[in-house]
């Protein structure tokens, strides 16, 4: 038998969020990741560093892709 929604049970937000995601979606911790990210870059015109610069701009990519798919959901 199919009950109806309680109400605000059909609504995304922390409370049906896993603590481990309310806190990744605090600004500031993702502004701090992605920023030591972005220091181990180093200096992008050494070609041979390209693939090693690739590697940490994909990673804070996919922590900011991460970021907006929990905010997504609050």
């Amino acid at each position: 038998m199919n009950m109806p929604p309680r109400p605000g049970q059909h609504l995304p937000g922390p409370h049906s969020m896993p603590a481990t995601e309310a806190v990744f979606a605090d600004p500031l911790v993702i502004h701090a990741e992605v920023d030591a990210l972005l220091a181990q870059v180093g200096d992008v015109s050494n070609a041979s560093g390209i693939p090693q610069q690739a590697k940490i701009l994909e990673q804070a990519h996919d922590l900011l892709v991460q970021a907006l798919a929990t905010v997504d959901k609050i």
